[in-house]
């Protein structure tokens, strides 16, 4: 896998961050690229579940490509909200899943 991409102190991160109430730090999905504001790249790496989640949208970028998964992703949160967003859904799965494999792997 190629090394994970960050942009710090991203402007449309902190947009993002803004709509959210300013609430900790945000980071996003643009391209093959994480987005963050309020964290550095080391906080973020630091954090396995955030790491997971986020390379869930990558993911989902690569397969649906950058338009349609921002069209799709936009119109997803206007439908049912941010939370149940079914590509946030997802990203959540997917990183609660890498924790269990994390955690099944330390105590083998």
């Amino acid at each position: 896998m190629n090394p994970l991409k960050t942009f710090v102190n991203s402007p449309l991160a902190r947009v993002a961050r803004l709509v959210l109430g300013n609430k900790g730090s945000v980071a996003m999905v643009l391209g093959q690229t994480v987005h963050l504001s309020g964290a550095t790249r080391a906080e973020f790496l630091a954090d396995p579940e955030w790491v997971a989640h986020e390379e869930v949208h990558l993911r989902q970028v690569r397969d649906l490509g950058l338009v349609r998964f921002l069209y799709q992703y936009l119109v997803e949160s206007a439908r049912v909200g941010y939370y149940q967003n079914r590509f946030e859904v997802e990203a959540r799965a997917g990183a609660a899943a890498h924790l269990r494999a994390l955690e099944v792997a330390r105590q083998a």
